[in-house]
């Protein structure tokens, strides 16, 4: 019989430049309205909007178990992404630029989930496309996505 498996990784990183990001903004808020009130109707529907967007980007948790590896964001738990441990072929530490910054975005090597930061780890899947995780872990969520794909596909 099998042991269940249990994650091997799970991790939640906070947003510290997406939330510092997301304060000014809301500091500057009152601040418009100051300088000019007609603004209020728009920053009344500003407000909101922008703490809805700071709860869905506040952070990024990752987890790696039997099935794969899943992340998603925020306290809401979206956005939200799944890659199967059989269709990743290798995981590496890599390190991603100002340019390609944080959030969700398409970047030449992928698709890059990151809330803080420029430590990532590249997966890559068996078809050749990749997606770039940001993380304050990089060593331990390689190690933990390496153990997962030697459990799917032991070396002899």
């Amino acid at each position: 019989m099998r042991r269940p498996f249990a994650p091997r990784y799970e991790h939640r990183q906070g947003g510290g430049f997406t939330r510092l990001t997301f304060l000014l903004g809301l500091a500057l808020l009152p601040v418009l309205y100051a300088l000019d009130s007609r603004l209020g109707p728009a920053l009344a529907i500003a407000t909101p909007l922008l703490l809805l967007t700071f709860a869905a980007f506040d952070g990024l948790t990752i987890r790696v178990n039997a099935d794969g590896i899943t992340w998603q964001f925020g306290h809401f738990g979206w956005p939200r992404g799944r890659a199967r441990l059989s269709d990743i072929d290798v995981a590496s530490i890599t390190r991603t630029t100002f340019w390609e910054g944080w959030g969700i975005r398409l970047t030449r090597r992928g698709w890059l989930y990151n809330v803080s930061g420029y430590d990532a780890v590249l997966v890559r899947r068996h078809n050749g496309k990749s997606f770039l995780l940001g993380t304050d872990e990089p060593r331990r969520l390689k190690a933990a996505i390496d153990a997962g794909l030697q459990r799917v596909s032991p070396h002899p």
